[in-house]
């Protein structure tokens, strides 16, 4: 039997390598540099991100979650796990050790299913951060829902013509290419109807309507609105079968969710550290916001939560690793991801609360983890449908009763005890 909570000697000094390598060589960027983390072009980006990388190269941490063929270690989702929940606090970090999103699905979808050719054009400069991509899936009429997809890919002859639109297609401004799902049977079964298919970004009638921003500040925004007009791309650029797209992304779900989990983590943890540190800094009405109990009760809450959360993860990564079937852990994964914005968004609210005015300006990262709670209760599928998904698993586990009353009935067991114990009493 084994069941242990403790990590293994070795792996421990790479997570501790990790975290001090993240907290005084990669954090500082986001403070320094203007641009997004994924624009590759940007030479200043470069300039500070490439060393870094290269050290993570070094030490073989880079992109632990793919195997030894791509480069990577081939963990498991354990280990994976544990190492996320360091990146996940920090901006850069995810590029800085090769496993940021999209792009770390996406390579996984094309070492899979992509042509030697495609391989050499887009997966290997991927795999070395020189390029970035997007998957482009969800549509402005329905995201969750692909019955009412519309974006359609037709074969006339030996190429596709792409024809729709697609919504949030994030980092598509800054993508080499894109993995898009269109509908190319439309009168089969509503999961059977999308194909994945690989296109460049360069490739005419690939039009970026606008770029939309989270939040309520201006700036740039990085979720492609996009146009596809016409875009044709040849026949080979059909990523697995026809009409099998969903059984194609699934090759970048599973997994993503875990490290995505335990990124939150990461982000969870440091909004906590600083509500701690506000709690045990701040005085008012004669003591310490620490010595309020309310305020305790609001730390004692948010680690309870955060822990049990964490834990749910790390249980749901064992799994995987034991397993090796992402059907079997289906129930897990999905309650993963009904939970993920609610943990995030207590814990935050609270350290907004305990920080005061200050909580909800710009001079604290408070504000910008709030909205990305929201928006983790609706990217990769609405909180809604994951906790239905939830409910139809474990309904699975247990049967109902054709009795008046339940099998559980005092009366009723009463009775059978008194029956088995008859002549004994």
């Amino acid at each position: 039997m084994s069941w242990d909570f403790e990590t293994e000697p070795e792996f421990q000094k790479e997570l501790d390598w990790i975290d001090k390598f993240v907290r005084e060589e990669v954090e500082p960027l986001q403070y320094v540099l203007e641009c997004h983390p994924y624009d590759v072009r940007n030479a200043a980006r470069n300039k500070l991100v490439r060393p870094l990388q290269a050290e993570v190269k070094k030490r073989k941490l880079w992109a632990c979650h793919l195997g030894p063929e791509l480069g990577g270690q081939g963990y498991g989702q354990v280990k994976l796990g544990l190492m996320n929940e360091i990146l996940g606090g920090v901006v850069y970090a995810p590029i800085v050790f090769g496993c940021q999103a999209p792009d770390s699905g996406n390579a996984e979808i094309l070492a899979k299913y992509g042509t030697p050719e495609q391989k050499k054009r887009f997966l290997q400069p991927l795999l070395d951060n020189e390029i970035v991509s997007s998957f482009s899936m969800t549509e402005p009429q329905g995201g969750a829902d692909p019955k009412v997809f519309q974006c359609r890919a037709e074969l006339k002859g030996d190429n596709w013509a792409i024809n729709g639109h697609k919504w949030f297609s994030s980092n598509a401004h800054l993508a080499s290419f894109l993995i898009v799902m269109v509908v190319t049977e439309p009168d089969a079964p509503p999961y059977q109807r999308q194909s994945a298919i690989l296109v460049p970004a360069d490739t005419p009638g690939v039009n970026i309507v606008r770029n939309v921003h989270v939040g309520v500040h201006g700036g740039p925004g990085t979720h492609g609105y996009i146009h596809y007009d016409n875009a044709t791309v040849p026949k080979d650029h059909l990523l697995g079968q026809r009409g099998q797209g969903f059984a194609v992304a699934q090759t970048r779900l599973g997994g993503g969710r875990i490290h995505h989990a335990m990124r939150t983590i990461g982000q969870i943890k440091k909004a906590f550290d600083m509500m701690c540190e506000r709690a045990l800094s701040r005085h008012t009405q004669g003591s310490l916001l620490a010595d309020k109990q309310m305020v305790q009760e609001m730390i004692a809450d948010s680690w309870i939560e955060m822990e049990q959360f964490r834990l749910l993860v790390l249980r749901t990564a064992w799994k995987i690793d034991r397993y090796k079937d992402y059907l079997k852990v289906r129930k897990d994964i999905s309650a993963i991801k009904a939970a993920m914005p609610k943990v995030f968004n207590n814990v935050v609210s609270r350290a907004i609360q305990i920080h005061g005015s200050l909580g909800v300006t710009d001079e604290m990262p408070f504000v910008g983890q709030l909205i990305e709670s929201f928006v983790m209760g609706i990217a990769d599928g609405p909180t809604e449908v994951h906790k239905v998904t939830v409910a139809r698993q474990v309904l699975r586990d247990h049967k109902g009763t054709t009795d008046l009353f339940p099998t559980t009935h005092i009366p009723k067991l009463r009775a059978a005890a008194l029956k088995k114990y008859e002549g004994r009493i």
